[in-house]
């Protein structure tokens, strides 16, 4: 996760950020894993 504003949600790997809240909700467990999964090539 990376640090940034209250309110802020991002998630990076490699420093390539794959999933970042976007709207008023948070992305869900499942979207995350499957960000990162993506990105991992898993």
């Amino acid at each position: 996760m990376k640090y940034g504003p209250s309110g802020s949600f991002e998630v990076s790997v490699n420093g390539k950020t794959v999933v970042k809240k976007q709207t008023l909700a948070f992305p869900t467990e499942q979207e995350i894993v499957d960000a990162v999964s993506r990105e991992l090539g898993r």
